[in-house]
C-alpha cells in the first residue's frame, strides 16, 4: 500500500525534511499500516499504536545508526520497524521467513538486540553505553521500557546500577498503565502517584499566589510552607525515588505531542548523567476499540489470515490452557489450600477464571518470575498448595529459584508450564523448548506431559498432592480427542500407557507427539508394519520396566518429543538404557535440532524439524528398512549354520537318525 509520507522514507534521517504537520500525518499513516497488517497476520497491536509519536520523535532527534535505541520486550516496536526501512516487508510480520514481531538483531542494524522477554533493556543498554565509552565512542544510548516491564527485578537492578555509573544514558518509561494485563504492584502505584503529582504542584503554586497577596503575613506563611516542602517532595513530588538513586528524573510528559517531544529530546542531548524521562501514552491510541479494551487488543487474533499450505488442521475442543484452569478450579473447590500464581499473565495462563472463582487465593506478582517461584516456596512451606502458572520460556528466568527455593527445600510446588513446545509467530524468544533440559537435572522433581484433558486433570491433581516439586508441560493449542485412538487408563506416577501393540518397532512419545505417533502407526499398519506406541506420560521418573521391555522385544525404539534434542526426553531414555546395560544402539531420538527456532506457523516449523506426522512416517520407514534386512540376514546365517551342523552330525554319526 502506498502512503504519502511513509512510502517515501528511505531512512529515519528523512524525517527531518517533514514539517510538524507532516509528521502528524506520518503518524496516522503508521497507525493505518499497523492496523492493516496486524488484522491480517496477528501481532501486538494496542501497545504499538501508543508509541507512534515517541518513535517518530526519537528517530527525528537521534541517529541510531551511530547511537542505539533499545525497545524493552518489543511489544511497542512496530513504529520503529516502519521508520527503519521495513515497510516493504511489514506484511510478512510474524510469518514464516518474514520479519519478526520483536526487535531482531539479524533483521536490521537498528535493532542492537533480539528481544522478547521483559525488563532486560536497562541492563543491556547500560552495558552497551559502558562498552562504547570504554572504546572511546561517545554515542547516545536510549532505552524505552514500559511501566509493566518496570516491575521486573532485572529492570530495578539496572536502574540501581545506572545511578552509580553516571553514564549519559536516557531511559524512557513509556507509561500506559498497562503491561499485557493491568500493571500490578508497588512500582505501578508509585508511577500512578507521579502521574497525579502535578495536581499537588499546581495546588501549591496557587497557594503561593494567594499568600503573596496577603499584606504583612503572606511572605512569613510562604517561608513556613518551605519548611514542610521536603516532606511534600518525599511523598508527592515526581520521581523522588529515582533522584535518590542518582538519576535525573523528568516528567511526566505527553507522549503524543510530537513537537514537545522533539524539543525535549533536543534539550536532553545536552544534559549529562543518567536520565529517566517519564512519558505518558495511551495504549491503543487512534483505535477506539483498542483504547476501550487494551487487554483484548493487546495481541488480537488475525481476522483475514489464511492458513499456511502446510498447516495441519487444528484439533477441535478445549484449549490446553482452559483444560488446566478448569482442572485447577475443580481441585481448588475441594481443597482450600490450593493457590494460583501468575507473573503478569492472568489471561494467557487462564488464571483470570481462577481469580473470579477464588479471589483470595489468586496472586499476580507482576513480571517477576523469580519472585513468583520464591513466593510459591514460601506458600508451600506454610502449608498451602501453590500452583505457579508460567510460560515455559519465562520460567527459564527462575531457574535458580526452582533450584534454591524449591528443590533444595524439597517443597511440593507445582510448575504449570504453558506454551511448552513450538509456539509459532512469537518466535525464537518464546518457544518453550528447553524446559525438560533445565528441569530434569533437579533431584526429586516429577515432570509430566498430558496428552488430553483427562490426563491434565489427573496429572495436576497428582502434582498438588506430591511433597516434592513437579512440572506440568503442555503446548499452545487445543486438546485432542483421543477416545477413538486408544483406551484411557488412570494416571499413575512414573507409569506409561500403550496406545498400540506391535512387533516391528516401537515409538515412545511424550505429550503433544503421542497423537501424531499413534496416527502414524495406524498408517504404517496398512503397509504391514506393526508398531508398538507408548504414551510415556512421565519424563521423570521414567517407566523403566516398559522402556527396557521395548528395547528387549523390538528391533528399534524411536523417542519423539517437541523439545530440543540436547538434554531432553530422548536423552533421559538413553541414560536409563545405558545404566541398565540395555542395547542403546536400538534407540533413536526424534526432537528439535540444535539450532534456534525462528517464527512461523507451528505446523511448518514442526515439519521442518521432522516432527509432523508425515515426517514421523518417513523416519519409521527408514528405521524399519534398516533393521529388517539385518534381521533377515541374521536369520539366513543362522539357518545356514544349522544346516552345516546337521551335515557334520551326519558325517560323525551316519547311523543316528
Amino acid at each position: 500500500m502506498k502512503y504519502k509520507h511513509l512510502s517515501k522514507l528511505e531512512s529515519p534521517s528523512d524525517l527531518r525534511r517533514l514539517s510538524m504537520k507532516e509528521l502528524d500525518e506520518l503518524g496516522e499513516e503508521i497507525r493505518q499500516e499497523i492496523t492493516r497488517v496486524v488484522y491480517k497476520t496477528g501481532g501486538h497491536f494496542a501497545s504499538n499504536l501508543g508509541t507512534v509519536e515517541l518513535a517518530i520523535a526519537l528517530h527525528y532527534c537521534y541517529d541510531f545508526r551511530e547511537g542505539k535505541v533499545l525497545w524493552d520486550v518489543g511489544h511497542q516496536a512496530y513504529p520503529h520497524k516502519l521508520l527503519t526501512g521495513r515497510l516493504d516487508r511489514f506484511e510478512s510480520l510474524r510469518q514464516d521467513n518474514g520479519i519478526s514481531g520483536f526487535p531482531n538483531a539479524t533483521e536490521s542494524p537498528y535493532d542492537p538486540f533480539t528481544t522478547g522477554h521483559a525488563g532486560t533493556s536497562i541492563s543491556t543498554g547500560l552495558g552497551l553505553k559502558c562498552g562504547l565509552d570504554l572504546l572511546g565512542e561517545d554515542k547516545p544510548v536510549v532505552v524505552v521500557i514500559g511501566d509493566g516491564s518496570m516491575t521486573a527485578g532485572m529492570a530495578i537492578e539496572g536502574v540501581n546500577h545506572c545511578g552509580v555509573q553516571d553514564k549519559n544514558i536516557l531511559i524512557i518509561i513509556n507509561d500506559n498503565s498497562m503491561s499485557i494485563a493491568e500493571t500490578v504492584g508497588g512500582i505501578s502505584k508509585y508511577l500512578t502517584r507521579i502521574r497525579t503529582a502535578h495536581i499537588v504542584e499546581d495546588l501549591r503554586n496557587e497557594v503561593y499566589q494567594v499568600l503573596d497577596k496577603i499584606p504583612g503575613v503572606g511572605h512569613k506563611l510562604q517561608n513556613a510552607l518551605e519548611h514542610i516542602q521536603l516532606a511534600i517532595r518525599k511523598s508527592m513530588v515526581p520521581g523522588f525515588l529515582f533522584e535518590e538513586l542518582g538519576m535525573t528524573y523528568l516528567g511526566p510528559v505527553d507522549g503524543h505531542n510530537t513537537p514537545e517531544l522533539i524539543k525535549l529530546f533536543g534539550d536532553l542531548q545536552q544534559k549529562k548523567g543518567p536520565i529517566i524521562l517519564h512519558v505518558i501514552t495511551e495504549k491503543g491510541k487512534g483505535h477506539a476499540q483498542a483504547v476501550e479494551d487494551p487487554i483484548q487488543y493487546h495481541s488480537p487474533t488475525p481476522t483475514a489470515a489464511k492458513p499456511a499450505p502446510d498447516a495441519a488442521p487444528k484439533p477441535k475442543g478445549k484449549s490446553y490452557t482452559n483444560a488446566f484452569v478448569d482442572s485447577l478450579i475443580q481441585i481448588a473447590q475441594d481443597d482450600p489450600r490450593v493457590v494460583g500464581i501468575t507473573a503478569a499473565m492472568p489471561g494467557g495462563t487462564g488464571l483470570t477464571q481462577f481469580k473470579k472463582a477464588f479471589p483470595d487465593r489468586y496472586y499476580d506478582v507482576g513480571i517477576a518470575e523469580q519472585h513468583a517461584v520464591g513466593f510459591a516456596a514460601g506458600l508451600r512451606r506454610a502449608g498451602a498448595r501453590p500452583v505457579a502458572a508460567i510460560y515455559s520460556t519465562f520460567l527459564q528466568r527462575a531457574f535458580d529459584q526452582v533450584f534454591h527455593e524449591v528443590t533444595i527445600q524439597e517443597l511440593g510446588v507445582v510448575l504449570a508450564m504453558d506454551r511448552a513446545g513450538v509456539v509459532g509467530a512469537d518466535g525464537v524468544t518464546h518457544h518453550g523448548v528447553f524446559d525438560i533440559a533445565y528441569l530434569r537435572p533437579f533431584p526429586g522433581i516429577t515432570l509430566m506431559a498430558p496428552v488430553d484433558e483427562r490426563e491434565m486433570m489427573q496429572m495436576l491433581a497428582l502434582g498438588i498432592e506430591l511433597e516434592t516439586p513437579s512440572g506440568l508441560r503442555y503446548p499452545r493449542g487445543n486438546c485432542p480427542d483421543v477416545s477413538s485412538l486408544y483406551d484411557f487408563a488412570d494416571v499413575e506416577c512414573g507409569k506409561s500407557l500403550y496406545t498400540r501393540h506391535g512387533q516391528d518397532g516401537a515409538i515412545l512419545a511424550i505429550g503433544s507427539m503421542v497423537v501424531p505417533a499413534t496416527l502414524a502407526a495406524d498408517e504404517l499398519a496398512k503397509e504391514g508394519l506393526n508398531l508398538s506406541v507408548v504414551n510415556a506420560r512421565f519424563i521423570k521418573p521414567l517407566d523403566g520396566d516398559t522402556l527396557l521391555n521395548l528395547i528387549a522385544t523390538h528391533p528399534f525404539v524411536l523417542t519423539i518429543e517437541e523439545h530440543m534434542r540436547a538434554g531432553g526426553f530422548g536423552s533421559a531414555v538413553l541414560e536409563l538404557a545405558a545404566d541398565e546395560l540395555a542395547d542403546t544402539r536400538k534407540i533413536h531420538c526424534l526432537a528439535l535440532p540444535d539450532q534456534l527456532i525462528q517464527h512461523g506457523d507451528p505446523a511448518i516449523l514442526l515439519k521442518r524439524a521432522g516432527l509432523s506426522q508425515d515426517k514421523i512416517l518417513e523416519t519409521v520407514r527408514r528405521l524399519a528398512k534398516t533393521y529388517r534386512p539385518s534381521h533377515r540376514a541374521h536369520g539366513d546365517t543362522l539357518q545356514r549354520d544349522i544346516g552345516r551342523l546337521k551335515d557334520v552330525a551326519k558325517q560323525i554319526l551316519p547311523n543316528n537318525p
